[in-house]
């Protein structure tokens, strides 16, 4: 069954009930606007910056975006592409495009005009709805874009070459289609990190989007009283799989517009969120908060707060001994996924294993895992490995890719393109991105190993360790460190602090900087290693 099954099951059961909250704080810290364009969705007099929608409204919405696609010629198997900022008309949008039978292609909000033009084209997008943010990039390209493709403008003032996405769904019917979906039909097109150039198109069938429903609400347990607070960008398969604890349980969900360690307390105290995932980043920003006074626990209403999860990137032990240190009644969970695993889930901790902190746990619900050399056999226990996934979850292909393709699915495994190793009581951790493993001299280093030991310095906020070249090891490793604010930190007290590490595995060169993380939280370590290796060679020829 599609997911948009459960969508019309809440329409039934909890017509009235609140579905979707949207909070923008910084809206309210600096203008008050009108949302009066949007008749179906409420709001308070005194409170602007806050919308809901029930259940019917919800499904209401998505059936009538699904009759405009419908109307306007849109086709089973068409693709449909999203680029939107968080907010209330996302979701609505993203299950209408699924009940027309068409094919949802989320846009990463961060893509420039010709990453937006590349993906239109290797998705083959039929129709572009684009947010108020992105008119700028959409004009400079509209002449490429216009062939064959209806442009949509969701927001208040349509620009002259799109059409109001208001306008077109206001006489629609909010009844839902005559489309016939199965599990096997295509879906949705995910797009990759594009860090080996620009992205791959991941295409995932309706059961791949049902596989990852049933696995969120599995795990965390959501229930119709659980109050889910979603952060990270919705064009991720991360976020809205998440979210999809809530669609199954029938449960409240609020979109949080902002990170800010205040933004986040007042959202799940006065939303009464139960269910918290969180990137590294902004739970690092929430501890520091707490460590400095900033942020008082006393201030909120926290109790009804049961589970921390967090997802898209190893996560420091450190961090969550401090965590519970100041949340000791809460659960916790990782997750890892990938968007061609359908995102989170397919490996995950799992709420009573806070003991193994720093694995990324065991086989996801309805997962298997393995672990293979480079000639695709077993490792033994113990051993390092690439980390190969199987389940409903993996995707069909990547879209108009089949070397690609080929390069990372056998016999229906997933190669993940992580280096993991399982210990004896069956966890499984992850060690680094193959790729990103640094050989100097003959030996292996695996950073992430390197910046969890580096994370545990009460004056580092964050750090990445890539690869430097050497002309004598090949490479070294070197950590790019971001001080903590109001603190300084010394090269000398770094090399200090890693007398604890095996010398092999310290870093030889450290370069204090900011270290820049993706929308999903992850080091951007391809940019550092552009950056910093250039840097290295200049270093070196002039010491020659």
């Amino acid at each position: 069954m599609p997911i948009t099954d459960y969508l019309e099951r809440n329409r039934k059961e909890y017509p009235d009930e609140v579905a979707l909250i949207e909070l923008n704080p910084e809206q309210k810290e600096t203008r008050r606007v009108s949302w009066k364009e949007y008749s179906l969705i409420q709001q308070t007099e005194d409170e602007p910056y806050r919308r809901e929608i029930t259940w019917r409204v919800f499904d209401e919405k998505a059936n009538r975006m699904a009759n405009m696609l419908i109307e306007r010629g849109v086709k089973k198997g068409d693709k449909v592409a999203i680029l939107m900022m968080n907010c209330l008309e996302w979701l609505p949008i993203y299950m209408g495009i699924l009940k027309s039978g068409a094919i949802a292609v989320p846009f990463n909000f961060r893509y420039a005009a010709d990453e937006i033009l590349y993906c239109a084209e290797l998705a083959e997008v039929d129709v572009l709805l684009f947010g108020p943010e992105f008119i700028g990039r959409i004009e400079s390209i509209v002449d490429q874009l216009e062939k064959n493709r209806l442009l949509i403008f969701v927001g208040e003032t349509c620009p002259t070459f799109a059409e109001s996405y208001r306008e077109m769904v206001a006489d629609c019917s909010s009844k839902k289609p005559d489309i016939t979906i199965t599990d096997e039909d295509d879906g949705a097109i995910y797009f990759s990190s594009g860090t080996t150039g620009f992205p791959k198109a991941i295409l995932h069938k309706h059961l791949s989007l049902m596989t990852a429903a049933k696995v969120e609400q599995n795990h965390h347990s959501t229930s119709h009283e659980d109050c889910f607070l979603c952060i990270p960008p919705l064009y991720h398969t991360g976020a809205k799989m998440h979210w999809m604890g809530s669609l199954v349980s029938g449960s409240r969900a609020v979109l949080l517009k902002g990170t800010k360690p205040s933004y986040v307390f007042e959202a799940v105290s006065r939303e009464h969120c139960t269910i918290v995932w969180l990137l590294v980043p902004w739970a690092q920003d929430i501890l520091d908060a707490l460590d400095s006074g900033d942020l008082k626990i006393s201030d909120y209403e926290l109790d009804q707060w049961r589970l921390m999860h967090i997802g898209a990137q190893p996560v420091p032990p450190s961090l969550i001994k401090r965590w519970m240190a100041y949340f000791p009644h809460h659960q916790y969970d990782t997750n890892y996924g990938l968007s061609e695993s359908i995102g989170p889930g397919c490996v995950h901790l799992g709420v009573g294993n806070i003991h193994k902190v720093g694995a990324i746990g065991v086989p996801g619900y309805g997962w298997e895992c393995k672990i293979i050399d480079d000639a695709g056999n077993e490792v033994k226990q113990g051993e390092a490995g690439e980390l190969c996934v199987k389940g409903d979850g993996v995707m069909t292909c990547y879209y108009r890719n089949p070397e690609a393709t080929a390069e990372v699915l056998k016999d229906g495994w997933l190669l993940t393109g992580d280096v993991a190793m399982q210990d004896e009581d069956g966890f499984i951790f992850l060690v680094d991105r193959k790729k990103d493993v640094i050989v100097s001299g003959g030996e292996n280093l695996y950073p992430v190993q390197i910046e969890d030991y580096l994370r545990k310095h009460d004056k580092i906020k964050d750090v990445a360790v890539i690869g430097l070249p050497d002309p004598r090891l090949g490479e070294i490793a070197g950590a790019i460190i971001s001080v903590k604010d109001s603190m300084s930190l010394t090269e000398e007290e770094v090399n200090e602090f890693c007398q604890g590490l095996p010398r092999y595995k310290r870093p030889r060169k450290i370069i204090f900087a900011d270290v820049p993380r993706n929308p999903t939280g992850k080091i951007e370590k391809p940019l550092l290693r552009k950056r910093y290796s250039v840097e290295r060679l200049v270093e070196r020829e002039n010491e020659g």
